[in-house]
């Protein structure tokens, strides 16, 4: 039988501070998974959300059902960052059934693992890059570039960013940008893009046929409206926020574009566990293979990584990170366009 070591802050922590490669390592020992607890989160989760979208079906008053379609939309996005945790190899990595109904819950979310793999593994390697980090994430320009564009290149910049449009991130981010347009672009490699859209509009017809446009409302369009843009939003708003930095290629470092171009995001325990520690995003770039039960003993552990960029959901702290446009070279900061 072999005995695995849980990390301890004695040997893992000291007084000199760890920087680049030598940080990344020491995050190591954080990546052991416990297959129990990675089943039992996924596992429960799912049992969770199946009762909860039950609920928005059959239960005894419409408040009822109300309740359950808020709770669903919620239960999914803890699914999602699971899915991506495994997406990922964080948890579960060597599990074949665990592979085969994270795809399935891949094409229920409007995010193949075919497109989400790649769009964000890329994210991961050029996250806070000028150039090249479009790809899986928000786009960036420059103040410069943007008052040189044309005014098509700034409408779709600028609507792409828009509060809107995040927050319709159902529409806009999950079925047109995970799903359709990689279709379109190459149908082949993204043939489960295809599949996830079917699979989608092949449930909203069920649910308008057997139980009526309340059933679409309450089981699927209220719910995916919760998840995606509640998602779409903690993607901006890790990567989009008051102090992030970005770099062209002479200044880009992995761990400085994990510390400096990730946000912590501190919200209440109960959202944590709804977003599956997902707002300890720094960590999460530093070194993505650690569960996402493990995040938080990582910020106990390592004193390096106890003074990140912090934002919140708190609205003030939304309206700053939504009122962020372009990256001002001289300023070194994003920045509004006003």
């Amino acid at each position: 039988m072999t005995c695995v070591l849980e990390p301890t802050k004695t040997n893992l922590t000291s007084d000199r501070v760890r920087t680049g490669p030598e940080l990344i390592l020491a995050t190591k020992p954080f990546t052991t998974d416990s297959t129990a607890k990675s089943w039992w989160c996924f596992l429960s989760t799912t049992f969770l959300l199946l009762a909860a979208v039950a609920g928005t079906i059959w239960n005894f008053h419409l408040i009822g059902r109300i309740a359950c379609s808020i709770l669903s939309g919620l239960l999914a996005l803890r699914l999602f960052v699971i899915y991506h945790d495994q997406q990922h190899h964080a948890i579960l990595p060597r599990s074949k059934l665990a592979e085969y109904m994270m795809r399935v819950f891949g094409i229920y979310a409007l995010s193949p693992s075919s497109v989400w793999r790649s769009s964000h593994n890329h994210h991961h390697n050029h996250n806070s890059k000028i150039k090249g980090s479009h790809i899986g994430s928000f786009p960036i320009m420059t103040k410069e570039h943007y008052q040189k564009a044309s005014k098509s290149a700034r409408f779709l910049y600028l609507f792409t960013r828009h509060p809107a449009t995040i927050a319709l991130g159902y529409v806009f981010v999950f079925l047109q940008g995970m799903c359709l347009l990689p279709f379109i672009r190459k149908p082949k490699e993204h043939f489960d893009c295809l599949v996830s859209l079917i699979v989608h509009f092949a449930i909203s017809v069920a649910l308008v046929y057997y139980i009526g446009w309340v059933g679409l409302l309450l089981t699927q369009t209220i719910p995916h409206l919760i998840t995606f843009g509640l998602g779409s939003y903690l993607f901006y708003a890790q990567h989009n926020f008051p102090g992030v930095s970005f770099y062209d290629k002479a200044g880009w470092t992995y761990e400085r574009a994990a510390l400096e171009s990730s946000s912590y995001m501190k919200t209440s325990k109960i959202m944590a566990w709804f977003t599956a520690n997902i707002g300890y995003h720094h960590i999460h770039h530093l070194n993505s293979r650690i569960p996402f039960y493990r995040l938080p003993e990582v910020l106990e552990a390592l004193p390096e990584l106890k003074n990140p960029k912090v934002t919140t959901l708190k609205p003030l702290d939304v309206i700053r990170c939504l009122r962020l446009k372009v990256w001002d070279v001289e300023k070194q900061s994003m920045v509004g366009l006003n």
